[in-house]
């Protein structure tokens, strides 16, 4: 096991880290721009290092600066949580070059699950249920591109290759949209992510998102920890997750586990991935991979027992998963509601200093935050302050002490989204379960009329 790790991040997930090494026995080490001098996990941290000002891309995202904070500090390995460089496999290269372990799986996986055309083909290959799309990135002859998108059957939707977090995407609904709508996709790929590759696939009208938690060693064993339903979105971005999905027949979760299972033995990936998928009719969908910790991680935390982040760390230390799969059995549910500081409806941001914080309580209540009464949310990063995590013996339980813990909380100097939750609790379709990805925002512009 480590004796030292370095965690390349902030905020909550950097918390959630630290807290796991100290169970494990493990130093920290914590580095941090200008911006979060004053943050929790910087206090608790064993070591710190500040590696830049606020910005983003001279700090979170320099890479020379996170390798020297871990050579001054002897770490052995490097956690780089989520977001920022954890999807980087150049960064996994260069940690890994430079003699630390990588907490994420090999830089070759990082890059094929990164390109979603060749993460597709992969997944197409192990027998992963794909949408039905272009066979690639388009090519250049718009003749081409309108026997593509007639044979698949409209709507479609185009997107980067090299995409995520919801940009990149374009609807389409009609022939005469097309070849401006895949010009203009192309440009805005190369804009955003130096790519300017892009496919085609079919735009599925009311899917649910359906994600597959799984874990893999290095010693050719990989299991699935069941899914979580996160189809409460507002533009491709998050909201509330739950575990698990609701309404899904086990036997069905079972059988597109496994495939995810084995798709991973197949590309010999090692430590936590998502496979994350539009469900509709019964049908999985295949949409793209994450190789990192989710921010929704803990919910399949709540109702496993299983550690995700220990268990990361484990399994980049060489060691064997703790666990088979008929080891894995989901009890209860949980929901996690993403504590935003923005506007509950109009979603600007707000940052600023907290007046006064309280964080609720009570059986079944789990707080990942980073936050403290008189702490300032910076106005550089994402918006996210934490996340409150509810667990029940049934989802009806997990949403009544959601709402409860919603009550108790007290986030006061700031906006927060904590309304549009409490909303959400009492809103009958959502009580129901199996809302689609678009319920959301067609529930916000109701609000707007």
């Amino acid at each position: 096991m480590f004796e030292k790790i370095l965690i390349a991040n902030r905020g909550e997930i950097a918390l959630r880290v630290l807290r796991a090494c100290r169970e494990l026995g493990i130093k920290t080490v914590a580095v941090h721009s200008e911006a979060d001098r004053d943050a929790k996990y910087v206090k608790l941290a064993d070591e710190s290092v500040c590696i830049g000002p606020a910005p983003s891309a001279q700090s979170y995202l320099h890479i020379p600066a996170i390798i020297a904070a871990a050579e001054v500090t002897d770490a052995e390995a490097i956690h780089p949580g989520y977001g920022f460089l954890s999807e980087n496999a150049d960064f996994a290269e260069r940690v890994e070059n430079s003699g630390f372990v990588f907490i994420g799986p090999r830089p070759d996986n990082i890059r094929l699950m990164g390109d979603k055309v060749a993460a597709k083909q992969a997944m197409m290959d192990a027998g992963v249920p794909c949408v039905p799309g272009s066979d690639g990135a388009l090519p250049e002859d718009p003749e081409e591109i309108l026997k593509a998108a007639a044979r698949i059957g409209y709507p479609v939707i185009i997107k980067a290759a090299g995409g995520g977090g919801g940009r990149g995407m374009r609807v389409v609904h009609t022939e005469a949209a097309l070849l401006n709508a895949v010009s203009l996709t192309r440009a805005e790929a190369q804009s955003a992510f130096g790519n300017p590759m892009v496919y085609m696939e079919k735009f599925l009208q009311t899917p649910r998102h359906i994600e597959i938690q799984v874990m893999a060693d290095e010693h050719g064993n990989a299991v699935h920890l069941g899914e979580r339903d996160c189809s409460m979105q507002r533009r491709h971005q998050k909201i509330l997750e739950e575990a698990p999905a609701p309404g899904l027949d086990p036997k069905l979760r079972d059988k597109i586990g496994e495939r995810c299972a084995k798709a991973c033995v197949k590309m010999g990936y090692r430590g936590a991935g998502t496979f994350e998928f539009l469900y509709e009719g019964g049908e999985f969908y295949f949409i793209e991979m994450n190789t990192r910790v989710q921010v929704e991680h803990p919910v399949t935390e709540m109702v496993t027992g299983i550690d995700i982040v220990q268990t990361q760390i484990r399994v980049a230390a060489g060691e064997e998963l703790p666990f088979k799969q008929k080891d894995i059995r989901l009890k209860g549910h949980a929901l996690e509601c993403r504590i935003n500081a923005e506007h509950p409806y109009t979603f600007l941001p707000s940052p600023g200093r907290l007046t006064t914080y309280h964080a609720p309580g009570g059986p079944g209540i789990r707080v990942d935050s980073h936050v403290y009464q008189g702490y300032l949310v910076p106005p550089n990063y994402d918006s996210m302050i934490g996340k409150l995590i509810a667990y029940g013996d049934t989802r009806a339980q997990a949403i009544a002490r959601m709402k409860g813990a919603l009550m108790e909380m007290v986030v006061e100097g700031i906006q927060t989204n904590i309304p549009l939750h409490q909303d959400l609790m009492n809103d009958p379709k959502f009580v129901a379960g199996g809302t689609s990805i678009h319920y959301l925002e067609q529930k916000l512009e109701s609000l707007k009329t």
